[in-house]
């Protein structure tokens, strides 16, 4: 492993000198390789440490940032985000996504010194276990996939009401179809090409909300059909805080409290950077790098789209509010939409509307990803029926795979039951559980920090070593922890009572339990002193992998700029 640590937002370590064949490079000197070859002719990069993992290392850093973004940047941003705006107004938007980042940071830098450190399938699934209890792992991933694939007909349901932007003669079953094949192909694939697919439908998120940031400095400019040059117009009338539920200084708490409510589901980033670890070409390099540009990427996307949207429309708009009172589809109901005919601006909210469906496609397409190898990762600890370890010979976990796109088919709820409920039900129950994962990662953080005190590990020698721990992870354990029981907290005011809202916001927070209690009790399991705590299983693989990798470059000059890009 490396010898030198690496402050967060540092470039990490370099690795080690190449060992040249003939004068070329290859990134197929390393352990374990398989027989299988790549497109240029080297080994598959193959690294297997957990019994039983055939996952193959093919994804570069501008793949694993992608994935990253692409998991993140769904329809809430470019959408739900005005939902946001009515309730709260621009003010409390903007403090939300601000305040809320400030915890993801916290999250981000726990993982990123577990995962670069020891870079496998399922990492923080498989730390909780091994640094917690195993108990402890057990509900954990289980609670993360439940999250993952409920994501899926999630996004399924938004692709659905997209489309009915243009036009809604289409039917909804045939969209779903479609979409649930296309998803089987992906990632039925060599996981390069997910690789690949995700890297230029996430591109084109990140294009997105720069041109719509853009547009919006521009129209507030005066650069608009009407030569308004209307700036901050809106946060000074109506004003740039509102009140939900009640009036006064309370109402306007609860409207913020609404505002970081949607940031919480809204902004992630970390955990879907880590899923890829096990699948990561060179990952002591290439993971530090990817942890700190997809958090400061997606913290300038969410935190600048908040201001934004509180830019151009007011929040007591009626127009957008009659858009989310009827469920309108697609792009209509989006902040961005709507400026644009105040504005009078034409052509782009088709383009828009376009965008937004790759964008949901795209999410969907993280999440099978995501959901399938956590449950592969399961599989391997035994956590999991052994059926999901199975990999085709691309080192795809097919079985996984299709256990996701069967769960995916949950979206055809909305033939029957009005789809702007569906996806609020999928919102509630994922919202619980994101909020769960990222409690495990603080507090499996924690106990891998008072391990390596306990085993005299000098932190200052990790791959990647976060500044402001312990601190960091109480802190995110504080944030994640309190909004888990806040998520739902609307359905015990007077009058909002609803079954299936308690339902799903609070299901997960009762199943985690139970499923650790379970787990304990057949397995005895026992709680990890720091003592006994195990910081050497698997190192010792990643540390052979890491001398003696080699990169070879991709032949392609266009290629080779892009991975110059994210590198």
């Amino acid at each position: 492993m490396a010898s030198t640590g690496v402050d967060v937002g540092n470039d990490p370590p370099p690795s080690p000198s190449p060992n040249l064949e003939n004068g070329v490079a290859d990134d197929a000197i390393q352990p374990n390789a398989g027989s299988e070859k790549n497109d240029d002719g080297s080994s598959i990069v193959q690294v297997s440490l957990a019994p039983g993992d055939q996952t193959h290392r093919r994804l570069k850093s501008r793949h694993i940032q992608l994935i990253g973004i692409g998991g993140t940047i769904g329809t809430a941003l470019y959408v739900q985000i005005g939902k946001g705006l009515i309730d709260g107004g621009p003010g409390s938007l903007f403090l939300a996504f601000t305040v809320w980042c400030t915890f993801i940071l916290a999250i981000t830098v726990c993982m990123a010194e577990m995962v670069t450190y020891l870079p496998i399938s399922s990492p923080f699934i498989h730390f909780a276990g091994r640094y917690v209890d195993e108990a402890f792992g057990f509900a954990a991933g289980w609670n993360f996939f439940i999250f993952e694939a409920a994501l899926v007909p999630f996004e399924i349901t938004a692709c659905n009401i997209i489309i009915y932007y243009w036009s809604e003669s289409v039917p909804a079953g045939g969209i779903i179809a479609i979409i649930v094949v296309l998803y089987g192909l992906i990632n039925l694939l060599a996981v390069k090409w997910y690789g690949e697919v995700e890297f230029w439908t996430a591109l084109g998120k990140v294009l997105l909300i720069v041109a719509l940031l853009l547009f919006t400095l521009v129209v507030m400019l005066g650069g608009n059909p009407l030569h308004s040059r209307f700036g901050f117009t809106y946060w000074t009338s109506p004003g740039a805080f509102a009140t939900f539920y009640l009036p006064g200084s309370l109402g306007r708490f609860l409207g913020f409290l609404q505002c970081l409510i949607l940031a919480s589901f809204t902004v992630s980033g970390p955990d879907y950077v880590s899923m890829a670890a096990g699948e990561a070409s060179n990952p002591r390099v290439v993971l530090p790098r990817a942890f700190n540009a997809v958090f400061y990427r997606l913290t300038a996307f969410f935190v600048l789209g908040a201001l934004a949207v509180g830019i151009l429309v007011p929040h007591d708009d009626p127009a957008m509010a009659a858009a989310f009172s009827a469920a309108a589809p697609g792009a209509a109901a989006s902040p961005y939409v709507l400026a644009m005919a105040r504005l009078r601006v034409g052509v782009l909210p088709d383009v828009v509307n376009a965008v937004i469906l790759t964008a949901a496609f795209s999410a969907g397409n993280s999440y099978v990803y995501c959901a399938s190898r956590s449950l592969y990762g399961l599989a391997l600890e035994g956590k999991a029926p052994s059926v999901f370890r199975r990999c085709n010979r691309h080192g795809v976990p097919y079985a996984a795979v299709l256990l996701v796109l069967g769960i995916a088919l949950l979206s055809f709820l909305q033939l029957s039951n009005d789809a702007a409920r569906v996806l609020q039900w999928f919102v509630s129950l994922v919202t619980a559980s994101q909020l769960i994962n990222f409690s495990v990662v603080c507090v499996t953080y924690l106990r891998w920090h008072e391990a390596l005190a306990a085993q005299s590990v000098d932190r200052r020698g990790l791959p990647y070593r976060a500044r402001w721990q312990p601190a960091a992870a109480w802190y995110g354990l504080a944030g994640a922890g309190t909004m888990t029981f806040v998520g739902g907290y609307t359905v015990f005011l007077p009058g909002r009572w609803d079954v299936p809202t308690f339902l799903f916001s609070y299901t997960m927070i009762f199943v985690c339990p139970v499923l650790f209690v379970a787990w304990k009790v057949v397995k005895r399991t026992k709680f990890r002193r720091a003592e006994e705590i195990d910081l050497v299983t698997d190192v010792a693989e990643i540390d052979e992998y890491q001398r003696t990798f080699v990169e070879r470059p991709a032949s392609n000059w266009f290629v080779r700029f892009l991975d110059w890009m994210f590198g």
